[in-house]
C-alpha cells in the first residue's frame, strides 16, 4: 500500500474514486435510510463542520511535513556540492600523486551524485548507490594514504574535507528515505472518506445540487496528490534539481 503514495498520479485517481464513492454513499444510501429532519440539521452541521475542519488541519500538517522534507533535500544537495567542491580544492594539500587520483575520482563521484538526483529508474539508482559506495572507499583510502605519508595539520584539512564528502551523501540518503508515515496517510484517507460521506449526506437530492458532490472529492484528491508529489523525491513532478552539483561540475571542468 505504501507504493501507492509514492506515485502521485495513481494516488489522484484512486483517492478521487474512493472519495466520490464515499460522497455517493452518503447521498444515495445513508440519506434515504436516515432522513435528516430540520431539528437535527443544526447538530449535523456542527459535526460536518468539525470533520471538514479536522480534514483541513490534517492536510495542512501533512503538506507542511512534505514541504519540510523537500527543503531538507534541497539543503543537502547544496551541502554535497559545497563539500565536493571544497575537497577538490583541498586535494592540493596532499602529495601530488594522491591529489591527482582524488581529483579524478571526485569528478566521477560528482557525476554519479548528479545522476542520482536526476534518474527515475530504480535499477539505475541501485547501480549508482553501489558505484558511490565503491568510490567513497577509494577516495577515503587515497586520503588516508596521503595523511600517513605526510601527517601534518594541513593534510588533516584534506582528510576532514573527505569526511564531509562522505557524510553529506549519507545525510542526503537519509533525507530521501524520510517520507510521510503510512499511518498519517491512512488517517488522512479515513478522515477524507468520513468528510465526503457527510458532505454527500448533507446535499439534497436535486439535479442541480447533486453535481456538487464531485467538487469535494476532487479537491481532496488534488490535495493528496500535491502532498504525495512533494513527498516523492523521484516519482513526482516537483523534484529537487541538482543545480549546485551541476554548477560545481561545470566549475571543475573549466581549464
Amino acid at each position: 500500500m505504501q507504493q501507492l503514495f509514492r506515485h502521485p498520479l495513481i494516488l489522484l485517481v484512486a483517492s478521487f474514486a474512493l472519495m466520490a464513492l464515499a460522497a455517493w454513499f452518503g447521498n444515495s444510501v445513508l440519506r434515504k435510510r436516515f432522513t435528516l429532519d430540520e431539528d437535527s440539521r443544526d447538530d449535523f452541521r456542527i459535526v460536518q463542520s468539525a470533520t471538514l475542519t479536522l480534514l483541513a488541519l490534517v492536510i495542512g500538517f501533512s503538506l507542511s511535513m512534505a514541504v519540510g522534507r523537500y527543503d531538507q533535500r534541497k539543503n543537502y544537495e547544496e551541502e554535497e556540492a559545497n563539500a565536493i567542491g571544497t575537497e577538490f580544492i583541498r586535494a592540493d594539500l596532499l602529495p601530488e600523486s594522491t591529489a591527482a587520483a582524488i581529483r579524478a575520482d571526485l569528478a566521477r563521484y560528482l557525476d554519479l551524485r548528479t545522476e542520482y538526483y536526476q534518474t527515475r529508474d530504480a535499477l539505475r539508482v541501485a547501480q549508482i548507490d553501489a558505484a558511490t559506495a565503491d568510490l567513497q572507499g577509494r577516495l577515503w583510502t587515497s586520503a588516508r594514504s596521503g595523511a600517513v605519508t605526510q601527517p601534518t595539520p594541513v593534510v588533516a584539512l584534506a582528510v576532514a574535507g573527505m569526511n564531509d564528502v562522505i557524510n553529506t551523501q549519507g545525510y542526503t540518503q537519509a533525507a530521501w528515505l524520510n517520507r510521510i508515515p503510512l499511518a498519517a496517510w491512512i488517517m488522512m484517507l479515513l478522515i477524507g472518506v468520513f468528510a465526503n460521506v457527510l458532505v454527500g449526506y448533507g446535499v439534497k437530492n436535486s439535479s442541480g445540487k447533486s453535481r456538487f458532490l464531485l467538487i469535494m472529492p476532487l479537491t481532496v484528491s488534488l490535495s493528496f496528490m500535491l502532498i504525495a508529489d512533494i513527498d516523492s523525491p523521484r516519482n513526482g513532478i516537483i523534484r529537487v534539481i541538482p543545480q549546485n552539483l551541476i554548477s560545481t561540475a561545470q566549475s571543475l571542468h573549466k581549464p
